[in-house]
């Protein structure tokens, strides 16, 4: 079982290979991260993560590469211990940062695969700028990346290469207008990132119009593909705020 499962590891890491130079050939080259600022101690901790629901294995049909608005998620959280490295800007400001990348199977989605394996700390450290919380870093392995592939390195290494293919629009810039809405940010991500349709990008608003987070659809085949209605989210006319926090 698990030679089958390393070589279906090494199977999607070079599907995600071709797929991306298929695709996004067209894209200027984006930067490493997405953060204003970043500093990371040489030591990151790894909490100890335990599952909050059953085991959920299902036939992997799609992804989704959700892309968390930091200031929104940090508003309120500055000073809590458990968010402060994110939050507390002693380890740099965040724009845009990774909240997960998720299988997806025909509207639900696997979870908690079980495994042994847990997130080091030097991968943890490595993967911090991207995700600045190593409790997210942690669970998102258990919960997601558990079903995808048989390594917690296959897994950010994935969702790194995903990533670094994507040139996020200036969120600052965007909070400044007065008339924005979802389908302008919609189109706003189109021009950094001329690959992609519409279709496949979900956004993710609050209760009182504030953006959350960017939802990124993908096939199996890591290409670009439509959002089904729960991820698509907002339609292109509802109103957007984005709350810069600086």
């Amino acid at each position: 079982m698990t030679r089958l499962t390393t070589t279906l590891s090494s199977r999607l890491l070079r599907l995600l290979a071709v797929a991306l130079s298929l695709a996004l050939s067209a894209i200027p080259i984006a930067a490493a991260a997405q953060a204003y600022q970043c500093r990371m101690p040489q030591s990151v901790p790894v909490p100890k993560i335990t599952p909050d629901a059953k085991p959920r294995r299902l036939p992997v049909t799609g992804y989704t590469l959700a892309a968390s608005w930091s200031p929104e998620f940090c508003k309120g959280r500055e000073t809590q211990a458990r968010h402060r490295t994110q939050c507390s800007t002693r380890n740099g400001r965040f724009a845009f940062v990774a909240h997960g990348l998720w299988p997806e199977s025909r509207g639900s989605w696997p979870q908690w695969c079980r495994t042994s394996r847990v997130v080091s700390s030097a991968e943890a450290r490595r993967n911090m700028c991207m995700m600045p919380s190593a409790r997210l870093i942690a669970s998102q392995w258990a919960k997601h990346g558990s079903c995808m592939v048989s390594k917690p390195e296959s897994y950010f290494k994935i969702t790194r290469i995903l990533w670094r293919s994507i040139t996020f629009p200036p969120g600052d810039q965007l909070s400044r207008e007065d008339d924005l809405t979802a389908g302008k940010l919609r189109d706003a991500f189109i021009r950094t990132n001329p690959a992609w349709p519409r279709e496949a990008i979900g956004v993710n608003l609050n209760r009182r119009g504030w953006l959350r987070e960017l939802r990124l659809c993908y096939g199996k085949d890591f290409m670009p593909k439509w959002c089904d209605k729960r991820r698509f989210g907002a339609r292109d006319s509802a109103k957007v705020k984005i709350w810069r926090g600086l």
